[in-house]
């Protein structure tokens, strides 16, 4: 699992506490809990063995899955920016799905 600790995220982020699933890229889809979020990225907290420049997909409510890149991973932390950020339109949506 390789791990680089740039982070140069300019949004902050929301705390969220949201169980989802990711599907990798070999197909697989496993669980993961999402953490932090912005329009443009997000922490998950899971077990799987990804690195730096993976990408996944990432099911969010309101949106649907969402292709992310992995920009960090370390200790089951996952760094992610998403391929396209959520619209401003969508993105409050997305918050109150994960707070209800």
């Amino acid at each position: 699992m390789a791990a680089t600790l740039s982070d140069d995220r300019s949004e902050p982020r929301d705390e969220v506490h949201h169980r989802s699933s990711a599907m990798l890229a070999d197909e697989r889809r496993v669980t993961v809990l999402i953490v932090n979020l912005s329009p443009s990225g997000l922490m998950i907290r899971s077990d799987v063995a990804v690195g730096a420049g993976d990408w996944l997909f990432i099911r969010l409510p309101a949106v649907g899955d969402v292709r992310v890149v992995v920009r960090w991973a370390l200790g089951g932390r996952i760094g992610c920016q998403l391929e396209r950020p959520i619209p401003a339109n969508r993105y409050h949506a997305v918050l109150g799905a994960m707070a209800g």
